[in-house]
């Protein structure tokens, strides 16, 4: 929702296609060819006003989404051909509605670059599936028991994440807190896109990559995520008191991140976490995960990330 108007960037050709790979396709290409189909499909049952809205949708096809000629490849069938093996490499879990915000910001850094030295010398544009599904797939490691819906209600489960955002809320900003108990705002109208998603649908891609930088480079990663939550509803606070219940629910919905710079954000977060006397949300203070792995296993993904991040703020 947010990658506007980066999101076109996943509808232009890639630099490496698959098709430069192998000799037989085979079912790939009848298998585009049929997503393809089945787009042009729905858009055609969904006419109505004689004929005039079907007008409106194929004009938007052919400008936005025209198919690009045989033997080239757009960034989006990369993602999805990485969402595709994940879903076959993990049946226990398959695909879930939100991945797609998660590998987004991911494939978005290894494959546009634009530093030549990564580019050519490291070969990173060429290997941005790999490295894309190497990091996604250890993020996933970390983050997967919220995708699974019976663990909602478990110690592992989104369920109890949120009511520790809750609970970090109460210790930071009791007045806060009491106003959005009056107002009956349960954190589960928010806070589970939130924290499911790491914010990514809430901010606009270049200040998602500030932040995922910030959280993967912290040994207490999503800790703080947490922190940051709470940092977005602190900074909006005296909009709230001012709101009834349909105007706060639509304020912290679509917090207004055009108004507040991401470094404010990250560094009311890290006030809120020095001064605090809360209590890790575990022992080692992070969230459950079955891999204690460093999501960050490679220097060059973190380098990657601050390249992004300089040349976004110069």
């Amino acid at each position: 929702r947010r990658l506007c108007p980066d999101i076109s960037f996943f509808q232009q050709e890639t630099s490496y296609s698959i098709y430069t790979l192998i000799d037989e396709i085979g079912p790939c290409e009848t298998l585009t060819k049929r997503v393809d189909q089945a787009i042009l499909e729905t858009s055609v049952i969904g006419t109505t006003k004689g004929g005039l809205r079907n007008a409106i949708i194929k004009k938007y096809r052919e400008e936005d989404y025209t198919t690009l000629e045989d033997g080239k490849e757009a960034h989006w069938q990369v993602v999805e051909r990485i969402l595709f093996i994940y879903a076959k490499l993990n049946p226990g879990l398959a695909y879930v509605q939100g991945m797609n915000e998660i590998i987004g910001p991911l494939y978005y850094t290894f494959a546009s670059d634009p530093d030549l030295n990564w580019q050519v010398f490291y070969g990173f544009l060429e290997h941005a599936e790999a490295d894309c599904f190497f990091c996604f797939t250890n993020l996933m490691g970390e983050i997967r028991d919220h995708f699974i819906k019976t663990l909602d209600d478990s110690p592992l489960g989104i369920g109890q994440h949120m009511n520790k955002l809750f609970f970090l809320l109460q210790t930071k900003d009791a007045e806060l807190w009491k106003d959005l108990e009056a107002k009956q705002m349960k954190p589960q109208f928010f806070a589970f896109r939130w924290i499911t998603l790491l914010l990514s649908q809430e901010f606009n891609l270049p200040d998602v990559i500030r932040l995922w930088d910030s959280l993967f480079a912290d040994t207490k990663r999503f800790e703080f995520l947490l922190y940051v939550c709470v940092a977005m509803l602190v900074l909006i606070r005296e909009q709230i008191f001012e709101c009834d219940f349909p105007k706060a629910m639509k304020l912290i919905q679509n917090f207004p991140h055009e108004t507040y710079d991401m470094s404010v954000i990250i560094r009311k977060a890290e006030e809120l976490r020095v001064v605090s006397s809360y209590v890790p949300v575990q022992p080692d203070g992070d969230l459950p995960s079955k891999s204690k792995e460093t999501f960050l296993q490679r220097s060059k993904f973190k380098k990657k990330f601050s390249i992004h991040v300089r040349n976004k703020s110069s």
